[in-house]
């Protein structure tokens, strides 16, 4: 459960320093970092859950 905690944190953080070099208006940063997030933590899930059937 901590690594899912990190990768939370870890997300947030590039999202924001992301959204903060992005050229635009407020709303356009903002929409960015949010839908970055939310790509950032699906696809984490989806490799998680891929690799969770891989036998090493």
């Amino acid at each position: 459960m901590i690594h899912f905690v990190y990768l939370i944190v870890f997300a947030l953080l590039v999202t924001v320093a992301f959204g903060a070099f992005t050229s635009g208006d407020l709303k356009t940063k903002v929409r960015y970092s949010v839908k970055l997030f939310v790509e950032f933590i699906v696809i984490s899930l989806a490799l998680a859950w891929l690799f969770y059937f891989i036998p090493w």
